[in-house]
């Protein structure tokens, strides 16, 4: 049977295409202005936080959380996942930090809680913890050592929105929280991101880091007349508090995402029905199904073989591809990320070998598009040909 199944199926509507042509018919600012603004209010609405910063994607919101990090803490070790998408890893380097890996729990592909407990030192700065592929990888025994140790969490939210731990939206228990609006997700503002905060200090820092460092980007005049007193010989115009980057997103992203942000509930609660009757139909003795999905919104069908064998991921890998689907191999950000070349040179060779878990991802792991408008009778005929897959 041939399928037209791609990894996102009409993320932007007419409806979103007609917003931002009614948007530019009018004279308005097209840069960062008044949309922004509504729209950062909207989704701390949404999700249940005090503070919401939007830029230009979901890296950019990891790396400036992570300089949060820095000019609060300095510089230390950040235990990070090794199955994530390269931009975590990539923004602890970045700022000088030594990124110490855990294994993930096979239940929620999120990092292994007993080994972040194990892994913490008095060096440790923070805990990057991304809630993989719409699964949640909080529990109560990491926020309350968290807690308890009074090391801050930061939650990468990115392939997340609307997902739930103890009936709190994800992106709501850390320091800071990031969020992406890349076209594939959730939703979407074709490019974008999000930083979330319920630290007032932290959000002002994070409005000035948006911006090239400038102290006339925050919105408390506390923090500006505190710089403009420290400084008075410096232009209050131009005050640059950190050395930081221009990382503003537009008037433009926004109206897409405000419009986006109206149907994500109705469109997370199909996806959630959608990945149950998935797992449902899928064979358990070929494939894992005892995933933790509770509080979970899946905006893809995860797929991982329940035993490391060669001879069915490739017969699932030529099933997907002769039927059109498209897919991707090693769930997110392509496995585990102790493979990839840009840590060479960082982490000792074949230290990707203590891994395990995420090893068996990386090879025997995969995820296919779960979007809304998708009926039950594609996705029983989509477990129907995974099923038949080597036999």
């Amino acid at each position: 049977m041939a399928f037209k199944w791609p990894l996102m199926k009409n993320n932007i509507t007419i409806e979103d295409r007609n917003a931002l042509i009614e948007f530019l018919k009018k004279d308005s600012i097209l840069t960062q202005s008044q949309n922004v603004k509504e729209f950062e209010k909207e989704w701390s609405e949404w999700l249940g936080a005090k503070y919401s910063v939007f830029v230009n994607s979901g890296a950019s919101a990891n790396l400036l959380s992570i300089a949060v990090i820095k000019h609060l803490f300095g510089t230390g070790e950040i235990i990070v996942p090794t199955l994530t998408w390269v931009s975590d890893i990539a923004s602890v380097l970045n700022y000088g930090f030594k990124p110490v890996f855990v294994d993930v729990n096979p239940k929620t592909l999120g990092m292994d809680e007993n080994e972040i407990m194990q892994k913490i030192s008095p060096d440790t700065k923070a805990i990057f913890l991304t809630h993989v592929l719409g699964f949640n990888a909080l529990s109560k025994l990491l926020l309350d050592e968290l807690k308890d140790k009074n090391i801050p969490l930061i939650e990468d939210v990115c392939e997340s929105h609307g997902a739930s731990f103890m009936g709190r939206k994800l992106g709501t228990y850390g320091l800071m929280s990031n969020f992406s609006f890349y076209y594939a997700h959730h939703m979407t503002s074709v490019e974008g991101g999000m930083i979330c905060t319920n630290d007032e200090r932290v959000y002002q820092m994070l409005r000035m880091l948006r911006s090239h460092g400038l102290v006339r980007e925050a919105d408390s005049e506390k923090v500006k007349d505190f710089y403009k007193d420290s400084y008075p010989d410096t232009n209050p115009e131009f005050l640059f508090a950190y050395p930081a980057f221009n990382v503003r997103s537009t008037e433009l992203n926004a109206v897409i995402a405000r419009k986006q942000l109206k149907r994500l509930d109705e469109n997370n609660a199909r996806r959630v029905k959608n990945f149950q009757y998935f797992l449902d139909h899928l064979d358990p003795i070929k494939y894992r199904t005892d995933f933790s999905v509770e509080g979970s919104v899946n905006y893809a069908f995860i797929l991982i073989l329940k035993n490391a064998d060669d001879k069915l991921r490739h017969a699932v890998i030529e099933n997907l591809r002769d039927a059109g689907i498209e897919f991707r191999r090693g769930t997110t950000g392509g496995g585990n990320q102790l493979r990839q070349p840009y840590l060479e040179g960082i982490v000792p060779k074949d230290e990707y070998k203590k891994y395990p878990e995420v090893e068996h991802i990386h090879f025997y792991g995969f995820y296919i598009g779960n979007y809304p408008e998708l009926k039950e009778k594609e996705i029983l005929s989509l477990c129907e040909l995974l099923n038949q897959a080597g036999d």
